[in-house]
């Protein structure tokens, strides 16, 4: 899966329509985990290094279409700005006159931020009007937010239909990432795999059984399939109606010569909280009014041991509830495990909000390969699923960015503004495509006969006709050019753009926003033709005459000289 991603343009000049996934932690006001802000540093930066203006969009939480006040970016634009060391200023809403004005007025190197999304809900609704507006904002869409890549919104999708869409280097890594835990893995491959429920893991675990050499279940989850075995687990969380689907995935896994292990001693406590009382016991003593809330010592060794021959290794979902730190032994001895794996040269991905929270609270988020910010698209990914935020980015072929820089041209041209007609990347390639097909009918019979009479010598004159001049003079019988404008007249709008634009080529400002006051600009431009002519050479001589006058009274001075 290969995407054309930011180094495939030139951003320089560009406003840059930049969706993340700054859906972080916020408590009283303040950012609590701004590791997916961190994540989008070296997107963000490239684009201001490169001079563009950065329009940033995002969602946080899920106010359903209404304004929360305790949703609002603000605190995420503050800490944006402090790592980027510079304001950004954030909009009091994603759309409005004063939103529109603040981004006309970004200029190349600056940042600013779109307030939540989420607050009008024709963006979970993928509402076309609400994506056209959004893409009116910028002249380039840059996709980073694979956190949110699973989900077909207005500003994952639908803006696509109306910008050309790239992938930032965040998503360009994840991507990446999780591509090679699918295709060309190095094994023995191990999945570690924790969490809650195993309903939101099934998938998952069917769809990697034919890829993995050893599954290390842990978590609530493995309650499910310690009774799939035959044990029972007390008051511990446990989905029941899914305890048949894990005995089936045991009984494949065992046929295909895949390992599960599974743990063989629990923490149980009394109560799932802070200070509670809790002891060790094996799997096959959980007291009936008690929950297991982690691994014990004997299942961490035998889940180490299991991952000792492992060179890729995926881990998502935290071991016990960690959230309690006596509760979180078995997770944090486990993330131990792997950071010392992946130092020894072993691929290491982790996935899952809660995998790296864990992982940031004992410091071994660098350690590990690769750090995934998407919790449900990670999972969907490794599913197997197309996630619909990805597949809408331009493949590297390169054929769909032209298909999508006509509609670009279409549907931005509306704001008139300067730097949205400017900065379109796509707007060169079309003119150069539309010419072939509508210029060169008319001169493909004149270089017809110019080869009969003698084919070396006109086919030099036909290039020196297209460089500079004689296209000037056969611009010159315009008599004959107010009959086609008559037939031309309702094709204007395609093919009349197009010449025009040819035509100023040399002047690159004006070639872009020929395209909707062509109507207007038609007409001078018959006399910017005359202009150049005449006022250009006329402009010289009246210099001279100028000069000449004023040269001549200053020779009978010099003769009154004389007299004296």
């Amino acid at each position: 899966m290969e995407k054309l991603t930011v180094r495939d343009f030139d951003p320089k000049g560009k406003r840059v329509l930049l969706r993340v996934d700054f859906n972080v932690p916020i408590e009283d006001g303040q950012v609590k985990d701004a590791s997916r802000i961190r994540a989008s540093l070296p997107t963000i930066r490239y684009l201001l290094d490169h001079g563009a203006s950065v329009v940033v969009i995002s969602h946080l939480g899920r106010p359903k279409g209404k304004v929360v006040e305790s949703l609002r970016l603000r605190p995420v634009a503050q800490w944006l700005g402090a790592l980027l060391r510079m304001n950004v200023p954030i909009t009091g809403d994603p759309l409005g006159v004063g939103t529109r004005d603040a981004v006309l007025r970004l200029k190349p190197g600056q940042v600013m931020m779109l307030e939540n999304l989420r607050f009008h809900a024709e963006e979970e609704a993928n509402g076309d009007e609400y994506a056209k507006t959004l893409a009116s904002y910028g002249d380039v869409y840059v996709d980073d937010a694979f956190g949110a890549a699973h989900r077909a919104h207005a500003s994952t999708v639908g803006i696509t239909k109306y910008l050309p869409a790239y992938a930032g280097l965040l998503m360009e890594s994840e991507i990446n990432a999780l591509s090679s835990l699918l295709e060309n893995v190095v094994h023995p491959f191990a999945a570690v795999i924790g969490g809650a429920k195993v309903s939101g893991k099934m998938a998952v675990l069917n769809h990697l059984l034919d890829k993995v050499d050893t599954f290390v279940i842990g978590g609530g989850m493995a309650n499910t399939f310690l009774v799939a075995r035959g044990y029972t687990v007390g008051k511990s969380l446990l989905e029941r109606d899914l305890v048949e689907e894990a005995r089936d995935i045991l009984a494949r896994g065992e046929r295909k010569g895949v390992q599960f292990i599974l743990p063989t001693d629990v923490v149980v406590a009394k109560e799932v909280t802070r200070g509670a009382e809790h002891k060790i016991v094996p799997v096959t003593k959980i007291p009936n009014s008690w929950s297991a809330v982690d691994i014990g010592p004997a299942s961490i060794d035998a889940f180490q041991a299991a991952l000792e021959p492992a060179r890729t290794i995926f881990w998502n979902g935290p071991l016990g509830v960690f959230e309690v730190p006596t509760f979180g032994d078995g997770t944090r001895a486990i993330a131990r495990t792997l950071a010392s794996k992946a130092e020894a040269g072993a691929t290491v991905v982790v996935g899952g909000g809660d995998s790296v929270a864990a992982l940031d609270e004992i410091g071994l988020t660098r350690a590990m390969t690769h750090i995934s910010t998407g919790g449900g698209a990670s999972l969907e990914f490794m599913e197997g699923r197309e996630l619909p935020g990805i597949s809408v980015l331009l493949d590297k072929p390169g054929q769909p960015i032209h298909e999508l820089t006509h509609v670009v041209a279409a549907k931005p041209a509306p704001a008139k503004a300067q730097p949205t007609m400017k900065p379109t990347p796509t707007n060169r390639p079309t003119p150069a495509k539309k010419p072939t097909h509508a210029n060169k009918p008319v001169p493909a019979k004149k270089p017809a006969p110019a080869k009969k009479p003698t084919p070396a010598k006109k086919p030099v004159a036909a290039k020196k006709a297209v460089a500079t001049k004689k296209p000037v003079a056969k611009t010159k019988p315009i008599a004959k050019k107010p009959a086609p404008i008559k037939k031309s007249a309702p094709v204007k709008k395609v093919v009349a753009k197009k010449p025009v634009a040819a035509k100023k080529s040399v002047v690159k400002a004006k070639s872009v926003p020929a395209r909707k006051p062509v109507a207007k600009k038609s007409v001078p431009a018959k006399k910017s033709v005359a202009a150049k002519k005449s006022p250009a050479k006329k402009a010289a001589p009246v210099n001279k005459s100028a000069s000449a006058k004023k040269s001549s009274p200053a020779k009978p001075a010099p003769k009154k000289a004389r007299r004296r």
